[in-house]
């Protein structure tokens, strides 16, 4: 309760900042409603040429898209803004002020920042969500929604700790931003579906790097009828990169060279 208390206050905060900058606010609401378009167009001329991509429909594509969509809403509403500062804290020591604080370092440099602009993009990413799946040209149950909701879920999850994985070496580095240019050009495959890649990079995309299994995975077992295990493969991976990231954390804090150092 306290966590949420805390994190209740960080909310409030973040939207009377983001109220204070209302043409910032709203340029970046329509640079964000500019991309959902640009996304969802891409594949409906796509589909003026074919009846299918990777096996997919048409209307399972859209919901892979829109899923897509709804992903980077959250991460950006919930997540960007405090990746983006952390290289920052690092290399100033700045990071100094938060270990000190009685919570969970993780915790505050991972959510203090809350994109109220963002949010109100998430609106209507879900709005789009929800329109895509009434598109769908089979029925599906409610179970099939919640799990495909969560699956959505751990896909956020997923697109947080692969980011932080990639950020973690500013603690070595002292670079501006880590390794994040290599994550963000590996990211652009989050909004392909999986089995268009073939051969070794489809491997590494599903185990090494697995970008393949923040959307396309969900997706996937969304949309087949035997998908035990691509649901163990997708929780095992995930369970296995977030012992990864709180390792690189705990070494990358060790390593941390604080301004009264």
């Amino acid at each position: 309760m306290r966590y949420l208390r805390l994190y209740l206050h960080f909310l409030r905060f973040s939207f009377s900042r983001a109220l204070q900058f209302r043409l910032d606010f709203f340029f970046k609401i329509i640079m964000d409603l500019i991309f959902y378009v640009v996304n969802i167009g891409f594949y409906k001329i796509l589909f003026l040429s074919t009846p299918s991509l990777a096996g997919w429909s048409e209307s399972q594509t859209i919901v892979f898209v829109s899923s897509y969509l709804l992903v980077d809403a959250l991460h950006m509403t919930v997540f960007a803004s405090n990746m983006w500062w952390l290289p920052f804290y690092i290399n100033r020591g700045d990071l100094d002020s938060y270990l000190t604080r009685p919570v969970s370092t993780l915790f505050l440099i991972s959510l203090r920042e809350f994109a109220a602009n963002s949010f109100i993009n998430l609106l209507f990413a879900i709005g789009i969500f929800s329109w895509a799946l009434t598109q769908l040209d089979y029925s599906y149950n409610l179970t099939d929604f919640l799990l495909y909701v969560g699956l959505i879920l751990n896909g956020v999850l997923l697109h947080y700790v692969l980011q932080m994985i990639f950020i973690i070496p500013v603690f070595w580095t002292q670079s501006n931003r880590g390794f994040n240019d290599f994550f963000f050009s590996m990211g652009i495959s989050i909004e392909r579906p999986d089995l268009i890649y073939k051969g070794p990079l489809r491997w590494v995309l599903t185990f090494i790097l697995p970008f393949a299994l923040i959307v396309s995975f969900p997706a996937r077992i969304f949309f087949e009828t035997q998908s035990e295990s691509l649901l163990m493969h997708l929780f095992g991976v995930t369970v296995v990169m977030w012992v990864i990231m709180l390792t690189f954390w705990r070494k990358g804090l060790k390593a941390y060279s604080s301004a009264s150092s």
